[in-house]
């Protein structure tokens, strides 16, 4: 059975909490997503065009500093975990993917989200995540630990 590993970011616990139970289901470890400066609420105040989530994501190729990276190297999966910010991934899963050795390797994107689809996550994200295989992923959104377990099992 291919070992994974499921890596979250997330700003306000919503996406680490959906982490946690994804990790169970799939029998994954579990990594945090830090960045180097917490996001506070002013932040991520997405109506402030000022806030800091908002500048980050008016410049694409800006990437938060992150706190470090885990040894991917003895991972087949990598599940990648965070709330949706414009209908992609904040820039800070690509600075985690980034300084990631993924190649080989599948990355299945997963995310929660206000209601944003993530439709062109994947996309975005497989210019980051160079030399791996990045699967379309999907919203999971208050998904059973059933949906879970079905959702983990189609990367196995």
């Amino acid at each position: 059975m291919p070992k994974s590993l499921v890596a979250y970011f997330s700003a306000t616990g919503t996406t680490r909490r959906l982490a946690e139970r994804l990790a169970k289901a799939a029998g994954a470890d579990l990594f945090q997503i830090e960045p180097q400066q917490p996001y506070t609420s002013a932040d991520l105040n997405w109506r402030d065009r000022s806030s800091r989530a908002t500048r980050e994501k008016s410049d694409p190729a800006f990437r938060p500093a992150i706190k470090g990276v885990p040894d991917t190297s003895a991972y087949d999966v990598v599940y990648v975990g965070f709330p949706i910010w414009w209908y992609t991934a904040p820039n800070i899963v690509h600075t985690f993917l980034e300084a990631c050795d993924l190649s080989g390797m599948t990355v299945v994107p997963f995310a929660t989200s206000g209601g944003s689809s993530m439709e062109r996550t994947s996309q975005s994200l497989a210019a980051s995540a160079k030399g791996a295989k990045v699967e379309q992923g999907a919203v999971l959104n208050g998904a059973s630990d059933a949906k879970l377990a079905a959702f983990a099992k189609r990367y196995r």
